[in-house]
């Protein structure tokens, strides 16, 4: 089923942001990809990867709550509940908020173009 193989890239790229699997994560991001974060922090590709694969963040884990899809030909847009436990050089986290994601299917697999976290719960 097309929403479960979408469904199944997201969980891919929680579990490579908490693995720091930045070849897993880079795959999974279109090369256009840009992210909106909670703070407003706006981020495209690279940047992105150097900081959840570089940068202070680490990440214990990410849980996806009422994952809804939208299907739309080669387009998805992914809404849910996002619980975040994250460390920081200011601490541990964790958080639940509002997010979205487009997902792109490209190439017989699907790419993150672009997200959006927050505001926090």
């Amino acid at each position: 089923m097309l929403t479960q193989d979408v469904l199944d890239a997201a969980l891919e790229r929680a579990d490579a942001l908490k693995r720091r699997d930045g070849e897993s994560l880079g795959r999974l991001l279109h090369p256009k990809f840009c992210w909106i974060s909670h703070k407003g922090d706006q981020f495209d590709r690279d940047a992105y990867l150097r900081s959840n694969l570089e940068g202070q963040n680490t990440w214990h884990s990410q849980i996806l709550e009422q994952p809804s899809i939208t299907m739309f030909d080669t387009t998805a847009v992914l809404t849910c509940i996002v619980t975040d436990d994250v460390s920081t050089t200011a601490g541990r986290s964790r958080y639940r908020m509002p997010m979205t994601q487009v997902w792109i299917h490209e190439s017989g697999r699907w790419l993150l173009a672009a997200g959006h976290a927050g505001p926090r719960l």
